[in-house]
């Protein structure tokens, strides 16, 4: 019997699909997952309810919804910002800015952070650019480690989540721009050119304007806003669940509470938009240690890391991240000292 007299094909009725192998009967597509989900919430609401209303988790909603509400707009604001910059001003332009002499170059990139807002997520092609186009290496390392830190956005989330503390907003500039420039000036005296491999193309290579603005805007909101919920959590949680008594021996000690917050940043990875509302929470601390948080976040943390060793090369980052995280700390204690 030839194909075309076979007819039809059977129809296995136990499995609700056919001799060919499609399970029909079996496709599950997302209508059905979402009615299922909406009925396991009906069935169990009243467990929830009871959970939602402990005074544990109206606490960590409390503290999840201010942090997140406090900090969106200057995230959002500094997305866009970053975006702009990323797509519409020449790279070029920043070789061309800076002085030709490193040593002068270095604390030049690091200024430029004052006047050119953007997250670490955005620093760091922004710095593979610049080494690309002939920049410095010492520079352009000065610039990703002081423009997510010191930018105009920042500062002024820093001065809103800490407010009536205008020194906060001083030591965390001076902080993160001095950071900024000892590891340009350490990379120019001790970096080695086979430490340092960029990526050969930039990230926007062959789209139009339009297209790279809006590709990175919800890059960058995807990836910050994410990190901004898990570090909100992290806060509430440390504020809702942490036995108050551990967070105060942490806080008690001024070694241990700089390194507790120092390293806290590190596995939170908030954008630094965000960060210093995350800061403001943990009020146990002293201000010295929520100065570490701030100073080290926006240098080194773990998608920091990644994305440092993904533009730079692995060898250039297990170097460079462990430099930049024990002096931000030691900065930061010192600068806590004279200025807090």
């Amino acid at each position: 019997m030839t194909t075309a007299e076979a007819g039809p094909p059977r129809v296995d009725r136990r499995r609700g699909g056919d001799a060919s192998g499609d399970p029909k009967g079996r496709r599950f597509d997302s209508p059905v997952g979402l009615a299922m989900v909406l009925l396991l919430v009906v069935a169990a609401q009243g467990p929830i309810r009871r959970e939602l209303s402990a005074p544990v988790m109206q606490s960590w909603m409390t503290v999840f919804v201010a942090v997140v509400v406090q900090a969106l707009p200057f995230l959002v604001l500094g997305v866009l910002l970053s975006a702009v910059i990323a797509v519409f001003v020449p790279t070029s332009f920043f070789a061309k800015a800076l002085p030709r002499r490193p040593a002068l170059a270095v604390p030049a990139a690091g200024m430029a952070g004052v006047v050119l807002p953007g997250c670490e997520c955005a620093s760091v092609p922004v710095a593979g650019a610049l080494v690309r186009r002939g920049v410095t290496p010492a520079a352009a390392l000065a610039f990703l480690l002081s423009a997510p830190a010191i930018n105009p956005i920042v500062l002024t989330a820093t001065a809103v989540a800490f407010p009536g503390e205008p020194r906060m907003v001083l030591a965390r500039f001076v902080a993160s721009l001095l950071v900024a420039c000892v590891m340009g000036w350490l990379w120019q005296r001790l970096g080695r050119a086979d430490w340092l491999r960029p990526s050969a193309r930039p990230s926007f290579d062959g789209l139009g304007k339009g297209a790279a603005f809006w590709g990175s805007v919800r890059h960058d909101v995807m990836h910050a806003g994410g990190f901004l919920a898990v570090g909100a959590m992290a806060a509430a949680t440390l504020r809702a669940v942490v036995p108050a008594s551990w967070l105060h021996t942490a806080a008690g000690d001024p070694v241990v509470s700089v390194l507790t917050l120092a390293i806290l940043a590190v596995l939170l990875s908030i954008c630094s938009e965000a960060d210093a509302f995350v800061a403001a929470s943990l009020s146990e601390f002293s201000l010295t240690a929520r100065l570490a948080f701030l100073v080290v976040g926006p240098m080194i943390d773990l998608k920091l890391f990644a994305m440092q060793a993904g533009t730079f090369g692995r060898g250039f980052a297990l170097r460079f991240a462990p430099a930049t995280f024990i002096l931000a700390v030691l900065v930061s204690a010192l600068a806590g000292k004279v200025l807090l």
